[in-house]
């Protein structure tokens, strides 16, 4: 066992050192491509950094999904603890670079996609609780209107975006065609190491008896969001403050559609409704998270600074709160197979009792 937990946690770390530095570099060219292209730093965070930055979530809960035996759980937390610690970043990286001197600089049309964010993430967490098994073929029902929610709620967001011709962007350094193909070129990355590390983490999960979701929630959320963070930080050092956000929220919004596109390869059911109760606390979490960035976004000007540093700390203990929460309540795999054996029998004891 503890060979196989060796050779298991060695390829977690090898996988996740992939996906950091390939997200960081998605985020990079990204952002080039977009200097390029000339949009807008709102529309750009929103839809292609959140996009690129949220290709390693993509990519693990593709292949969570796909491991024999599937694991739908570490698929779902990856989603909402994502969300959960993308709002930890927000609330850190403001705090570390001016508190309201940041949220001064975050136009207030960035609330368009924070409501977008909200409103997927609130969908998918009632969709769960609501365990609606109706779909199309392999695709759930919930899963396709969680998609048609986020393609709605970008549009939105497009046509409500503020006027990027007072910003200053710098030259990428590399033209439109090498933007693109060295974008394609880490994107592989990303998806190839994104299935070693959902490998990895449903060995360590079925080896030490923490459970699946959990891991998602805590461990595997904490790799894949590395790259949001990572350029939310650079962002926020050259002062494009808008995109660091709008990168937090849009992957935020663009992590719930994760479910549709993962539905397919799940033969099991409904993806979202794989749920633990840890799954709830972590989403309940993010959204409150979402709602009070949303409050600073908007107020920011009317706050005190004193009062901001104060709301983004008790942001980031909230997390930290959440997050003790989220592994009290996980239990372990033992507890969730002796669970899901209970759930079976007592299926085959209703469906014999009328032929009794």
């Amino acid at each position: 066992m503890g060979g196989d937990l060796t050779v298991a946690i060695a390829v977690f770390l090898a996988s996740a050192v992939v996906v950091i530095f390939c997200g960081t570099k998605l985020a990079v060219y990204g952002d080039a491509l977009a200097s390029l292209t000339g949009w807008g730093r709102l529309f750009v965070g929103s839809l292609l950094v959140a996009l690129a930055t949220s290709l390693p979530e993509l990519s693990t809960n593709i292949s969570a999904v796909q491991l024999d035996p599937p694991n739908p759980e570490l698929a779902v937390g990856n989603v909402f603890g994502a969300n959960m610690l993308n709002m930890f970043t927000l609330s850190a990286v403001a705090l570390a670079f001016g508190g309201k001197r940041f949220l001064q600089q975050v136009a207030p049309e960035q609330g368009y996609l924070i409501v977008v964010a909200v409103v997927t993430t609130g969908a998918a967490i009632l969709f769960a609780g609501l365990q609606w098994g109706a779909n199309v073929g392999e695709v759930g029902i919930s899963s396709i209107i969680l998609i048609a929610l986020f393609v709605a709620g970008m549009w939105w967001v497009y046509k409500n975006r503020p006027d990027a011709g007072d910003e200053e962007g710098e030259d990428p350094g590399m033209t439109l065609r090498k933007a693109w193909a060295m974008f394609g070129l880490v994107s592989l990355g990303v998806v190839i190491a994104g299935f070693f590390l959902a490998w990895s983490t449903d060995e360590i999960a079925d080896i030490t008896g923490i459970a699946s979701s959990t891991l998602g929630i805590l461990l595997v959320s904490l790799v894949t969001t590395m790259p949001e963070a990572s350029s939310t930080i650079a962002a926020a050092r050259m002062g494009a403050m808008d995109l660091g956000v709008a990168g937090l929220y849009g992957s935020c919004a663009f992590n719930v559609t994760i479910l549709f596109y993962a539905d397919p390869f799940f033969r099991d059911g409904v993806l979202g409704n794989a749920t633990e109760p840890a799954h709830f606390v972590a989403g309940g979490v993010a959204v409150g998270l979402m709602l009070t960035g949303l409050v600073l976004v908007l107020s920011r000007n009317r706050i005190k600074s004193a009062v901001v540093a104060v709301v983004l700390a008790l942001m980031a203990a909230t997390y930290v709160v959440g997050a003790v929460v989220v592994a009290t309540v996980g239990g372990t795999e033992d507890e969730e197979s002796s669970k899901s054996k209970t759930a079976a029998q007592m299926k085959v004891k209703t469906a014999r009792t009328p032929g009794e």
